[in-house]
This record gives C-alpha cells, sequence and structure tokens, in this order.
C-alpha cells in the first residue's frame, strides 16, 4: 500500500473561513529581519482556504527565515532557485495564480522591481507577474529614512503607475514597520470579492449586530456580553456576495470600521435598545431592502426611571424597575412597504436542543419572519465572545437545519448558503 506523507497545513486548512478557498497565492519573502512574519501571513491565508506558494532568495533563506519553516507554513515545497522547471514562468501564470504578494519587500527589491533589475528568484517572479497582469500587493519594511528617500519613493511611485498595490507600513521608532499579518489579510479577501459567485448581487442587506445598553444612571448601565462578531461576519459575507450592507451596530468586541473596510457597507452606530429600534425603523422606512438579518442581542427590557445623577453607593437598597421593549423583529414587516425576506435570532441559555427549536419557532410565527436562527449561549465554546457557534436554522415549515459547531465565519457562510437557496427560490415562485 501507497504511503501518504502528511501535510503541515492540512488540520487549518480553510478552519477560520472559506473566503480564499480555490485561489492560489504566491508569497516572496525578501531579506529583511521582519521575513519571520511571513509564517503569519502564510498560515493566516491557508486557514481561510487558499493554496500558498513560497518564494525566497538562497539568502533569505539562509540568514533571516528557513526554508523548512516555510514549508511547514505553507505545506508546499519553497522555492529557493530556478531550475530548467521555470519556476518564474509557472508561479506567475496569470491562468493558475491570483496574486503576488512581497511580505516583507526590502528596498533593494523594490529599487529592481521598478527599474527591470532581474537577478534573484524573486524579481524572476514579479518581473513575470508585472508582465502577465497578475496582481501585485507589496508590503514595504525598512528604516523611516530609506523609506522616505526620494529615489525609493520614486520606485514606489513608478510602480504604482504600472498598477501594483502598496500596503503601506507604520511608521514607529524611526522605522516604516511592515503591515499587520491580519490587515493583509483583509485587503486579500476584499481583492477576491469580485471573483466570488455573486447571488446576492445587486441587493441591498439591512443587518444588526452587537449588544445594548440600558442606562441606571449617567455611569452604570445594564447590558449582555454579545461580542458582535457573528453579525460582523455575516455583514462580512453578505457583501463578498455582491450585496450593498448596512450595518446598525450596538456594543461589541470588535470595531466594524476597522474590520469592514469594504465599499457598500454603510454603518451606524447606536448605544441603547430604543436608539437599536429608531435607527432600524428608520432605515426601513427611507430604504428598500431584499433581506434583513437580526443577529443584535438586544435588550428586552429598560430602567422604567433612570436616575439623573450617580446613584449614591452608600444606599442600602436601590430598587429598579425593568419594563418591555418594542421588539424589532416584530415591527420590520409592519414598517416595510414591500416583501422582505426577514431573518431573526433566538438565543437561550443552557437548554435542552428541543426546547431550543420550540422557542424559536414559537418566536418566528409571532414575528412573521421567514427564517429563525437558535444558538444556546450557555454552551461551552459557543457562548458570547466566542468565535465559534452551533446553531439550529428554522424555516416556516418548521423544518430544522443543524450546523455543528464551528467557526462563526463558516457559520456564516452556510446560513448564507441557506438564506441563498430560500430567497432566491422564493422569488423565482413570486
Amino acid at each position: 500500500m501507497k504511503k501518504h506523507l502528511y501535510r503541515p497545513t492540512r488540520d487549518i486548512y480553510s478552519t477560520e473561513g472559506e473566503e480564499l478557498v480555490g485561489t492560489r497565492m504566491v508569497l516572496c519573502v525578501t531579506g529583511s529581519v521582519a521575513a519571520y512574519k511571513a509564517i503569519d501571513v502564510a498560515r493566516l491565508m491557508v486557514k481561510h482556504g487558499a493554496e500558498v506558494f513560497a518564494v525566497m532568495s538562497h539568502g533569505t533563506s539562509r540568514i533571516f527565515l528557513s526554508q523548512e519553516m516555510m514549508k511547514w507554513a505553507t505545506g508546499n515545497d519553497v522555492v529557493t532557485e530556478l531550475t530548467g522547471n521555470l519556476e518564474h514562468i509557472s508561479l506567475a501564470d496569470r491562468d493558475t495564480t491570483d496574486m503576488v504578494i512581497v511580505y516583507p519587500c526590502t528596498a533593494n527589491t523594490v529599487g529592481k522591481l521598478a527599474n527591470g533589475i532581474d537577478d534573484t528568484v524573486v524579481t524572476s517572479v514579479l518581473t513575470v507577474a508585472l508582465g502577465s497582469n497578475i496582481p501585485i500587493v507589496i508590503c514595504p519594511a525598512m528604516h523611516e529614512a530609506m523609506y522616505y528617500n526620494r529615489i525609493i519613493q520614486e520606485n514606489i511611485k513608478k510602480l504604482k503607475t504600472n498598477g501594483v498595490k502598496f500596503l503601506e507600513p507604520r511608521i514607529e521608532q524611526g522605522k516604516a514597520k511592515l503591515i499587520a499579518a491580519n490587515e493583509l489579510l483583509q485587503y486579500v479577501q476584499d481583492s477576491q470579492i469580485g471573483k466570488r459567485n455573486k447571488k446576492l448581487g445587486g441587493m441591498s442587506v439591512l443587518i444588526t449586530a452587537g449588544s445594548t445598553a440600558e442606562y441606571i444612571d449617567p455611569i452604570r448601565v445594564i447590558m449582555n456580553m454579545s461580542s458582535g462578531k457573528m453579525g460582523m461576519s455575516l455583514a462580512k459575507e453578505v457583501h463578498a456576495r455582491g450585496a450593498s450592507v448596512t450595518l446598525v451596530y450596538g456594543h461589541g468586541s470588535v470595531d466594524p470600521g476597522t474590520y469592514l473596510q469594504a465599499p457598500n457597507i454603510e454603518i451606524h452606530r447606536v448605544n441603547t435598545a430604543q436608539e437599536m429600534f429608531e435607527s432600524v425603523m428608520s432605515e426601513l422606512t427611507e430604504k428598500r431592502f431584499d433581506v434583513v438579518i437580526l443577529t443584535s442581542a438586544t435588550s428586552d427590557f429598560s430602567i422604567a426611571k433612570r436616575w439623573n445623577n450617580k446613584i449614591d453607593s452608600s444606599l442600602d437598597k436601590v430598587e429598579i424597575t425593568l419594563v418591555p421593549i418594542n421588539k424589532i423583529i416584530s415591527n420590520v414587516k409592519k414598517v416595510c412597504k414591500h416583501d422582505v425576506f426577514l431573518i431573526g435570532f433566538k438565543a437561550e441559555y443552557n437548554v435542552e436542543p428541543k426546547v431550543l427549536i420550540e422557542k424559536a419557532y414559537s418566536k418566528l410565527l409571532e414575528s412573521g419572519a421567514d427564517l429563525i436562527i437558535a444558538n444556546d449561549v450557555g454552551k461551552r465554546n459557543t457562548g458570547f465572545g466566542s468565535d465559534n457557534n452551533e446553531v439550529y436554522i428554522i424555516d416556516r415549515q418548521r423544518n430544522t437545519t443543524h450546523l455543528p459547531i464551528q467557526t462563526k465565519d463558516k457559520i456564516s457562510a452556510q446560513i448564507l448558503d441557506f438564506i441563498e437557496r430560500k430567497y432566491l427560490s422564493s422569488e423565482t415562485t413570486n
């Protein structure tokens, strides 16, 4: 029997998302002390589904980063020299390679590429990529004085004019520091949006996310621990499928302005449940949405009487009266003047799946939602703030689909697959 060799990236492939599935990325590493950071970039791209091939010169692999480390990081052999196999041609083939990334990129490599000098394996790959119109992304790393050298800036300008993308470094402590791996990943993901199947292209989607705060006095609030990660992940996935997104966001652990750096995403920040309600109703009144997804953990109750001043901490007893708040989900279809596909979320704490599904289905019937997504925030590794989730999707016929525990990015992709099937089929029927 033929023995199969273990591939070091097998266990992490697409574990954090599928945005880059089917893509081929060439990662060029040049002779910088920041070269070790290329390991993080390679692993991140693999975790989001990319096939990554590393290219390094002998000098880089001998002094800064070993060839074996990059082989471990990518799961593929590392190219350190050109042979009769014409590696520079095959790696920069426009029919198979989606992007060539230089991380980190030295001033030396910038100068060589800008002036047509082709004397290393990295510059050979870049020269062919530039001639093949393959997207090239350069992430500079050097001392600040070098970066602002007029000749180097002229070289950068020359390359930009020829279509090369530069992800600017952070200027700190006299150095032009390499862009963070997660920021590069975000750019790579955004760049691939146009190549994905855009079944939601041309549609408009409203999403709520995060928690809300109910003020007891000017400095004390009642709120839950929702991180907003599920809604943020859905917003990103909806945008990736071609829809324009309006996000109404309360409190959470993720900054939407940083996480969702993309066109066609409009973000409204709110604080309280009433602000969330008013913002959503205003959007629904003024705009036409095809789909509404309510992931926010909006407060169910508000404070009946809010103290105008800070409550004296010396008091023996403070009584707070809670009153119900208008439910956003119950008002969506009342406000919309057209058909809208409505998806709600129902969170319970430490209940049996049967009870969770029953309560979620009751909420669907009461609100007129088309789908309800139920999750138990009391379960280990799927509660508020977790990067994972486990959900049940219930439709109006009470058909239930279970999505077992996995990352929220993967859950989002499967939820959107489900919504596409349901929504597009209902559109065809109508």
